[in-house]
């Protein structure tokens, strides 16, 4: 018994906007219905005491601790600027 209809398929190829074949239609709804046979199988492993993941490997944030350091003068960060006005960088406008 197949999981998942032709007229499923159809019908979500429509909802995405995808022109699909009568051929196309009967391969995906095999396809479909194999991916959902083999999730039903994933859902009768005994999964008590498993602790839900996120990620299949541990992920550590490698970047710096976010402290505040002495830093330059204002003055000193526009001495080398091509252009500036008011005490701030001045660049070409980017909007339109």
């Amino acid at each position: 018994m197949s999981r998942i209809s032709k007229e499923e398929v159809k019908h979500v190829a429509h909802l995405a906007r995808l022109a699909i074949t009568e051929d196309e239609a009967d391969k995906f709804t095999k396809q479909l219905d194999d991916i959902i046979t083999y999730a039903e199988q994933l859902n009768e492993l005994d999964t008590e005491g498993v602790e839900p993941t996120t990620h299949v490997l541990d992920l550590k944030n490698v970047l710096r601790k976010d402290e505040p350091k002495k830093w330059i003068k204002k003055e000193d960060a526009l001495k080398n600027a091509p252009d500036q006005k008011d005490g701030q960088f001045k660049v070409p406008s980017v909007l339109e």
